[in-house]
């Protein structure tokens, strides 16, 4: 037995308006349905600046972020150099400065 397809919703502009579920032509019993969450990311990224705050400086982040991976490769001995290395040819690591880890 086919599934029961119900009739569109008749809304100000007729059926099939935006939002509004529509027979899909080339699959019978389907019916496409589409959402437009454009508002409600809008909305997201309104309340994620709302807790960053004024203060935030995403550049100043950016360099925190250098200095901490600086940081992180710093004062490797010759076995980790080696293996910092490695990992940079083979494209793991981004090649930073000169190609060694920070002293």
């Amino acid at each position: 037995m086919a599934p029961r397809i119900p009739p569109l919703p008749a809304g100000p502009d007729g059926p099939g308006e935006a939002g509004a579920p529509r027979p899909v032509p080339d699959a019978p019993g389907l019916v496409e349905f589409t959402v437009d969450l454009t508002a409600q990311e809008v909305r997201r990224q309104a309340q994620v600046l709302a807790v960053l705050g004024p203060d935030w400086d995403p550049l100043e982040v950016m360099r925190q972020e250098e200095a901490a991976y600086a940081l992180l490769y710093s004062g490797l001995d010759e076995g980790q150099q080696r293996v910092y290395d490695d990992l940079v040819a083979a494209g793991v690591l981004p090649r930073r400065g000169d190609g060694r880890a920070a002293a």
